[in-house]
């Protein structure tokens, strides 16, 4: 009768304790989920906030990933506390648990630092082509952590921003313009004057290649079968590569119909005639 008494105690005890924690069970799962909804209408607000705005797409993209995981922290200290856990004993974990996540994280905090660095110094926005750890791409977006870069073969390459703050960087946008550099071998027999003046008429006739700073021919070098021109013109950014591509192509062009030699390795068998 007494061991009824006592398991009927114990039963009285986890229907009090249960009234009392499945309340708050509830009404944490409930703030979970309206927080989330609330986190992601709040997101939405903020994207169109920086679309009426003109802000650089730079600080546009960290400033959202920033904001979405500050009120994820929140919700979920909010979430916690409800379910009874004290803010004193929650400062204490939290403070335990990231400085044990700081060392093992070393690294991610790193990338943020990188991150921050990248957005006050601006060695590169959303847009830009540039090149860095052994990547080539236009900058497609800079999170808090990492840079999405779209490569030539619009492949997306994912960097770490504590490397890229660390690391050289190349930036083919900063300026409006880039100087080209183009060598181009010619026989030892051909009319070095008469090169020059065609690869200058090639640049004359491109209107994609700038008159000032005015193009400028020279012989870079007296190779083992060539002599070697060395072309220089300058190009804006938007226009650079189709300059490119179309010297290369009328200097193959125009030398052919010029009768300019353009060397190119040779192998000469000799054979020998036994008596």
């Amino acid at each position: 009768m007494k061991e009824l008494e006592n398991y009927q105690e114990y039963v009285d005890q986890a229907i009090e304790w249960a009234f009392g924690v499945i309340p708050n069970i509830l009404l944490a799962i409930v703030i979970f989920f309206v927080g989330l909804w609330i986190i992601k209408l709040f997101n939405k607000m903020v994207r169109k906030f920086f679309a009426k705005k003109e802000y650089d797409e730079t600080l546009e993209s960290f400033m959202q990933s920033f904001i979405s995981i500050a009120l994820k922290i929140m919700l979920f200290v909010l979430v916690v506390t409800q379910l009874g856990v004290k803010t004193s004993s929650l400062v204490a974990i939290i403070g335990a648990a990231g400085l044990a996540i700081g060392l093992a994280l070393q690294g991610s905090l790193a990338n943020f630092a990188g991150g921050v660095l990248i957005l006050i110094f601006k060695p590169f926005k959303v847009g830009d082509w540039i090149s860095a750890q052994g990547v080539d791409g236009s900058v497609k977006e800079i999170s808090i952590f990492n840079t999405k870069l779209s490569t030539f073969g619009n492949q997306i390459a994912i960097i770490p921003n504590g490397q890229l703050s660390n690391g050289n960087i190349i930036n083919y946008n900063m300026e409006n313009t880039r100087r080209d550099k183009i060598d181009v071998g010619i026989g030892y027999g051909s009319n070095i004057k008469e090169a020059k003046e065609i690869l200058l008429q090639i640049c004359a006739d491109n209107p994609n290649i700038n008159t000032e700073p005015a193009p400028e021919v020279y012989v870079g070098a007296l190779a083992d079968s060539s002599v070697n021109l060395t072309l220089r013109f300058w190009a804006n950014n938007d226009v650079f590569w189709p300059a490119h591509f179309y010297v290369i192509e009328q200097t193959k062009l125009r030398f052919d119909d010029a009768g300019i030699e353009i060397p190119f390795p040779q192998r000469v068998m000799h054979k020998v005639l036994e008596d």
